[in-house]
């Protein structure tokens, strides 16, 4: 057991799918590579006991202190690191109140994979909305509220399938504000981020990664705008001359067709809607969300709280397994290269 790694899930907006997911998957569970690890929650235990009777489960709840050690699994069994609700949560409704919670067992798994009692954390979806509405106006999602904890300067969001990643040159931004944020010293970093960490964790040795254009037809000689050519392109060349292996600006509208893919270990978008769609498309429901460039493992599911769902017992669990299976890849892959 002193080997497995330790997988912290955090349950994010309790009125949210998110806790129902969690029960559910420790009563059937916790994805293909469940053998190979151990689950501890971080959440309101009896928020979980409550969605987990509701739904029918037979679900034993084993709350536990952040410095025990986290027993193997067992199916129908939940070891939980307690958070306490602000406010009882109704499934599908909102409540502000809530919102110190949420970002309090992030804190908790955070805290953990730090210090070594958790080797990766997997995050249930969270709702932005209320959290800016209850005060945090500088939030803007699990990538940079997790970036920030951790003290570094750049992360990466990455998506993947069993067939296809996409990363992110920029986040959570609105469209107006892309062209700006695309700058030579952070598409720099977020490159050798997204090379570093898919040899790290994914075992490429030279990873190929194709690079979107940000304007139509990539900026078509700079008559379309000139991000390629004052920054893109140098950029890419820059890092050629350092090993890495790059393709592109390629038009987007081209770039996602096999002509290019087939030779992609990944791909890399300027912007938020201009990859995560075609990613969604090809697997929606069975993509796991990556943060690239901490120095912990997290890893996160492709979808929202699903508030309309929520309590209903009919929201997919696919998504949480495959980011419950990538993160224990990450885990073992991180053991293998420390050892």
């Amino acid at each position: 057991m002193v080997d497995l790694p330790v997988v912290a899930l955090t349950a994010g907006e309790p009125a949210g799918i998110g806790p129902e997911l969690i029960a559910a998957l420790a009563c059937q569970g916790f994805g293909k590579k469940r053998a190979r690890a151990r689950f501890v929650a971080v959440a309101d235990p009896a928020l979980l006991a409550a969605r987990a009777s509701a739904l029918g489960l037979a679900l034993t709840i084993r709350e536990c202190d952040t410095n025990q050690p986290v027993q193997e699994f067992t199916a129908g069994v939940l070891d939980v690191w307690p958070v306490t609700l602000s406010q009882s949560s109704q499934a599908g409704k909102l409540d502000v109140a809530n919102s110190d919670y949420v970002l309090k067992t992030l804190d908790v798994a955070i805290e953990a994979c730090l210090h070594g009692r958790a080797q990766a954390m997997v995050t249930a979806p969270l709702h932005k909305g209320v959290i800016i509405e209850a005060g945090h106006l500088e939030f803007t999602g699990h990538t940079e509220y997790l970036r920030d904890a951790c003290g570094v300067d750049e992360v990466v969001m990455m998506l993947a399938t069993q067939r296809l990643r996409v990363a992110l040159a920029t986040t959570h931004l609105p469209l107006r504000e892309v062209a700006d944020a695309i700058a030579a010293p952070s598409l720099t970093r977020v490159l050798r981020i997204l090379n570093h960490d898919l040899q790290r964790y994914f075992g490429i040795a030279q990873p190929r990664i194709a690079v979107c254009g940000l304007n139509p037809h990539a900026g078509e000689g700079g008559h379309l705008g000139r991000e390629e050519l004052d920054v893109i392109i140098p950029v890419l060349d820059a890092l050629r001359q350092e090993g890495l292996k790059l393709d592109g600006p390629l038009p987007a509208d081209t770039l996602f067709t096999p002509r290019h893919l087939d030779h992609a270990d990944a791909v890399l978008a300027m912007y938020h809607d201009q990859g995560l769609p075609v990613l969604k498309h090809a697997g929606f429901g069975q993509a796991a969300n990556i943060t690239l460039g901490l120095p912990i493992i997290r890893t996160s599911v492709d979808h929202g709280t699903a508030l309309d769902l929520a309590g209903t017992g009919r929201a997919d669990n696919g998504s949480l397994k495959t980011a419950i299976d990538v993160a224990i890849e990450m885990a073992l892959a991180s053991q293998s290269g420390s050892a």
